[in-house]
């Protein structure tokens, strides 16, 4: 196989040719334009960060794009789904109140914003694949139904694999609520007694009639019925139906790739990685740590698999920032070339989801960097 090929430029900046229009000739040169966008619906997948954190990336760069994609006739719309769990992007109301602090609304980007996978979490598709872990993947309706999708990606430090890049954006981006809950554990939920109020919502949403409140006035499962689909932690506003998490990163990781298989299957997708600000963790947290190593670049590559690779080599091979956690954590190592992932989340393990996602066709993590 062929080297894939990632397009990637600097953040160093001119009078004449600012970050947005270095950014606009980048996916140029990368080759977006290949793509038939002519009346396509577009989904334009971000992540929109939890108000709080102010890693996440600016809508100017969406906007950037947008105004891109719309001189190519397309319908683009920007989009995420819900979380699994408890917190301000949990239900589309207040996941797009969210979108719209940080930005992300009509009158920045020029562009609508769409909860993919609906109000609460409960609009999906499902997507078979039959692969070694996940045979369907419910992905959020809105992505599943587009024409194109493109990901925005800001890379960054994450808790359960590593890093996240493209194929997070993807696989556990696209992913419905109860995709997120297979994803991450792989088990059906348990009921926290004590949120519980029994207000019967979960029996309401529940496709199997697997759930039921008793007259304790708690809602109780029944693990005969149970397909672990996860709308009872999607619908739950208490925080009393919660996800088991008891999966390693590796196997979290594979499926992550399978689901992003899934996500981009039998359409055309473009991907960009934007390689700053590069938390510890992740944005869904309603707050950033220090960033680990200096601002590199921004990378875009047709390849999923690649990109993440490149973004990883770039951010492994980095100097560790003086005052970050990292540095701070290991007696101010410079730390060039160590893998500040498994230094920052010494239980993840990265390489499992890039090795899997070329076993199964995603991708090319053999890569060749061109500097635009």
């Amino acid at each position: 196989m062929s080297k894939s090929k990632v397009w990637f430029t600097n953040l160093r900046t001119k009078s004449s040719q600012n970050l947005l229009k270095k950014l606009e000739m980048l996916v140029i040169k990368a080759g977006i334009e290949q793509i038939d966008f002519n009346r396509k619906i577009v989904a334009i997948k971000i992540h929109f960060g939890e108000p709080g954190n102010l890693a996440y990336l600016r809508p100017n760069y969406a906007a950037q794009l947008v105004k891109l994609l719309k001189s190519k006739e397309a319908i683009p719309f920007l989009t995420d789904c819900n979380t699994l769990y408890y917190g301000r992007r949990s239900n589309a109301p207040t996941h797009i109140e969210a979108a719209f602090e940080n930005g992300y609304n009509p009158l920045v980007t020029n562009c609508p914003v769409i909860i993919a996978d609906g109000v609460r979490g409960t609009d999906y598709r499902e997507i078979e694949v039959n692969m070694e872990l996940t045979k369907k993947a419910r992905i959020g309706a809105a992505v599943a139904d587009s024409d194109i999708i493109i990901t925005m990606t800001h890379f960054k430090g994450h808790e359960l694999t590593g890093f996240g890049g493209t194929l997070k954006n993807l696989g556990m981006g696209c992913a419905s609520v109860g995709g997120k809950l297979f994803l991450h554990s792989g088990s059906s939920p348990r009921i926290y007694e004590k949120n519980c109020t029994g207000c019967r919502v979960c029996e309401k949403y529940c496709n199997y009639d697997a759930i039921k409140v008793g007259r304790d006035k708690i809602a109780h499962i029944d693990y005969e019925k149970c397909v672990g689909c996860g709308q009872c932690v999607a619908v739950c506003q208490y925080d009393a139906s919660r996800v088991v998490w008891a999966e390693t990163s590796e196997k979290a990781c594979k499926r992550i790739s399978e689901y992003a298989y899934a996500a981009i299957k039998d359409k055309p997708s473009f991907h960009i990685s934007f390689i700053v600000d590069v938390s510890p963790n992740c944005d869904c947290w309603d707050s950033n740590d220090y960033p680990v190593v200096p601002d590199i670049g921004i990378a875009a590559s047709f390849d999923p698999v690649a990109i993440d690779k490149a973004c990883a080599d770039m951010v492994v091979a980095a100097p560790a920032l003086p005052g970050s956690k990292i540095r701070e954590s290991l007696n101010h190592r410079d730390l060039r070339d160590e893998d500040k992932f498994r230094i920052i989340h010494p239980d993840t393990y990265w390489q499992s989801g890039i090795g899997h996602a070329v076993k199964i066709g995603l991708g090319n993590s053999d890569y060749e960097l061109i500097n635009v």
